[in-house]
């Protein structure tokens, strides 16, 4: 088998690039990439545990926590107690996060574009929906 027949080489050579562009774009707002997909889950829905902004980004709590006291720094996202639970923190957007949104989505839309701009449109749309099966979404 050779690289152009692994799909773990190929995937990983792929992901790598993108995140090297998108990485790049991101520096601008003086976010580092490994905070994107925190950003990205809170912007779908806010007010969540850090244990299930954890499930959902796919690191561990511990990863989490060092994430979050990131962003909590930058002034990004403020932690709530829960009254219920004093063990549990919800996670929210500062006013500040939330106005970065359009501006840090359209960053991520231009590297998409870049990489699917050498496929016409059937083959973007075949694309994602076998990378979707695949991960089983």
């Amino acid at each position: 088998m050779n690289g152009n027949e692994s799909l773990a080489y190929l995937v990983s050579h792929l992901n790598l690039e993108l995140q090297n562009a998108l990485d790049s774009r991101l520096k601008h707002y003086r976010i580092d990439l490994k905070l994107w997909p925190v950003l990205f889950a809170l912007w779908q829905e806010e007010g969540i545990s850090q244990t299930e902004l954890s499930r959902r980004c796919g690191v561990a709590n511990y990863t989490m926590t060092r994430l979050l006291d990131q962003l909590q720094g930058l002034g990004l996202i403020v932690r709530h107690q829960e009254e219920d639970n004093r063990r549990t923190f919800l996670i929210y957007l500062t006013t500040q996060a939330k106005a970065m949104e359009p501006d840090l989505i359209r960053e991520a839309e231009r590297v998409n574009d870049s990489f699917l701009d050498k496929l016409d449109e059937g083959e973007r749309l075949q694309l994602l929906a076998l990378l979707n099966k695949l991960n089983r979404r």
